[in-house]
């Protein structure tokens, strides 16, 4: 467990909670959304975004709960694999990013992207890879705070009008 600041804790996902991150995500990205004139969220990706046991499947969740109540969850994304958004051998991946409407701003999406670059560095990964939407602008102000880097060449369409952003944070080895 990691500890993340005011009673913030970043811990690996238990089972009982799998319902529970799947309604918080779906809710932070529908309320990112919702602020983002344009933004559309389709039922699959919705579903895909509330399927947190299949991501928990092959690659690690992580929860934050600040004094006993969740309030984020990301994926780290080990390696290459159903998950990768990328076909680099060197690179390890975070996907899912979410905190919960009412504790944005507070150090939650800061602590769980720290919990996974700490990964990544014991896994001696040399870089960081995710995709982020063309709206999600907090999530990319983050991004940029910690030193992660547009890497415009890495962008992708997943479906027609749907542009994902990639960033990436190189890791000294």
């Amino acid at each position: 467990m990691i500890g993340g600041g005011a009673g913030l804790r970043i811990e690996p996902l238990s089972p009982a909670d799998v319902d529970e991150v799947g309604r918080l995500i779906v809710r932070s990205y529908r309320d990112a959304a919702a602020a983002s004139p344009g933004a559309e969220l389709s039922p699959d990706y919705l579903r895909e975004l509330a399927d947190v046991g299949a991501r928990a499947r092959v690659s690690e969740v992580l929860v934050a709960r600040r004094d006993g109540r969740l309030v984020g969850s990301v994926t780290y994304v080990p390696g290459l694999g159903p998950l990768a958004e990328f076909d680099d051998p060197d690179a390890a991946g975070i996907r899912a990013l979410a905190v919960a409407p009412e504790a944005q701003g507070t150090g939650v999406g800061r602590a769980l992207v720290a919990a996974c670059i700490e990964r990544a560095r014991r896994a001696d990964r040399a870089r960081i890879v995710l995709h982020t939407t063309t709206w999600m602008t907090r999530a990319q102000r983050l991004y940029d705070a910690l030193g992660f880097a547009r890497a415009a060449e890495r962008d992708f369409e997943p479906r027609q009008g749907v542009r994902l952003l990639a960033y990436v944070l190189e890791l000294p080895g």
